[in-house]
């Protein structure tokens, strides 16, 4: 029986917990920016803000090769969609 426990509690020590095995958005743009596969969130925001007047940046989301900014502006959302590898923007709503 010990060595039951035993042998359970090394699997348990060896095995990768499950936050270490799920890696976020901020993680993959990390990844991506740094192998240079895309533009730092610096020059999309950047490129993006000034074109915003009026509105308060909430945040980007980074989700395969695609930044996606958020923007609030009298009350309703607006997201901003934008290539990561060349800075165009590809989609908007909320308008």
């Amino acid at each position: 029986m010990t060595r039951i426990v035993s042998l359970a509690l090394v699997a348990l020590a060896l095995a990768v917990p499950a936050s270490a095995q799920r890696r976020g958005d901020q993680y993959q743009a990390f990844e991506a920016r740094k192998s240079g596969q895309v533009l730092s969130l610096r020059e999309i925001e950047d490129r993006v803000l000034p074109r915003m007047r009026g509105s308060t940046y909430l945040g980007p989301e980074f989700d395969g090769g695609v930044y996606r900014l958020k923007f609030m502006r009298a009350g309703t959302v607006i997201w901003v969609d934008v290539d990561a590898r060349t800075g165009a923007v590809i989609g908007r709503s909320g308008f």
